[in-house]
């Protein structure tokens, strides 16, 4: 098995895990209130999805 002949400087390991990061999550504005909320979701605001209610809205 392979072994390395030196070790990975800090430099050359970070520049490689640059990538390797929190994504935020897709939010989208809902059509009918304008709150913000995740695409293919129903609004926890109004309670609707693809302009139908769905739930019932929060108190």
């Amino acid at each position: 098995m392979a072994v390395p002949a030196r070790r990975t400087s800090k430099a050359k390991k970070n520049k490689r895990r640059t990538h390797f990061k929190l994504e935020v999550p897709g939010m989208t504005a809902c059509p009918n209130c304008g709150a913000s909320k995740l695409s293919h979701r129903v609004c926890p605001e109004c309670g609707q999805y693809k302009g139908e209610t769905v739930v019932e809205a929060k108190a």
